[in-house]
């Protein structure tokens, strides 16, 4: 055996022995985020159940700040030895950026590992809303131009762009209203003095179900599982290209070896077909993912491309 075929071997079979052996001591995992929001519960049941099937502490750390920027730069400038991973989330990622600087680089700075949840948005309007599908509702709109108002839980926020997306998809024009978080968007929309809004299953189901609001749809094109009797807007409103939504999954610090994604998210494929965390993730108004680390990157650049998309074509700035 030559020296370099001899180095080849012995280089793949540490490898194995490292990736075997991980990890074998406590895992940090920073959520940019305070507990209890979407992504601190989504990124804790995951860990949960990691930190049985892999027999070593899997530690919440909240950094919580400036929108999710400064735990998501702490996770970034992090060893990349796979003892720091990332509760990673699209506002910091895959939106930020567009809007305004940040110290990581979203093309660069990430290691992707899998996602764990999708966040599907409803349409929702007050129950009075003369319109009966999604189709009558961009009906009434595009007769009344600039007539009617759109919420939003902040300008740049997910519920922002992603009906804008809607609005230019479906050629209406709706004059946008924004809200310091998605509780009082919805709020003037039940008492009526705001039109309709895109706002997550999570923040709007209750009020469907109370009967406070109306949907027309879901924002992924495949219906949600926690609404699987409402369509999806792309289905019920003839936009088949319109498919969007939030999401979360887990990335570790750029330079983390192959070896050690891989294995995280072939436990996280296995723990996420639980039936009980599938239920779970339902009850939070997310849908349970998973994929490998090559399809994640694919998936982030994806939405990193679509975001800016929307903040460009519609020249949607905030606020420095």
């Amino acid at each position: 055996m030559t020296k370099l075929a001899a180095f080849i071997a012995a280089s793949l079979f540490s490898a194995v022995v490292f990736a075997q052996g991980y990890p074998n001591r406590p895992v940090r995992i920073i959520v940019p985020w305070p507990p209890g929001q979407a992504t601190d519960i989504a990124a804790r049941v995951v860990a949960e159940k990691l930190q049985q099937a892999l027999k070593q502490p899997f530690i919440i750390d909240n950094r919580a700040g400036a929108g999710g920027s400064i735990g998501t730069d702490a996770a970034v400038k992090s060893a990349p030895d796979g003892y720091t991973l990332l509760a990673a989330s699209s506002g910091p990622i895959s939106i930020m950026p567009h809007l305004q600087k940040t110290p990581y680089d979203p093309d660069r700075d990430f290691a992707p590992i899998s996602l764990v949840a999708l966040v599907p948005f409803a349409l929702v309007t007050h129950p009075s809303f003369p319109a009966t599908n999604a189709k009558e509702f961009i009906a009434q709109l595009r007769a009344n131009p600039d007539k009617y108002t759109f919420s939003s839980s902040g300008t740049g926020a997910s519920a922002h762009l992603i009906t804008e997306l809607f609005n230019s998809m479906a050629q209406v024009k709706a004059r946008h209203v924004p809200y310091k978080g998605s509780a009082p968007a919805l709020t003037d929309i039940v008492g009526g003095q705001i039109g309709y809004t895109i706002e997550t299953v999570a923040a709007t189901i209750g009020h469907i179900k109370g009967g406070r609001l109306k949907t027309f749809g879901t924002s992924f094109a495949q219906r949600t599982a926690g609404m699987p009797d409402v369509p999806s807007i792309a289905e019920a409103a003839d936009l088949p290209a319109y498919d969007i939504g939030a999401w979360v999954g887990y990335t570790a610090p750029a330079g983390t070896s192959r070896e050690t994604r891989v294995r995280l998210s072939g436990e996280i494929q296995k723990v996420m077909q639980a039936s009980e965390l599938k239920e779970r993730f339902i009850s939070l108004g997310m849908d349970a993912v998973s994929n490998t680390p090559d399809e994640m990157a694919a998936f982030m650049r994806l939405q990193q491309q679509r975001y800016g998309s929307i903040i460009k074509s519609q020249n949607i700035k905030i606020e420095q």
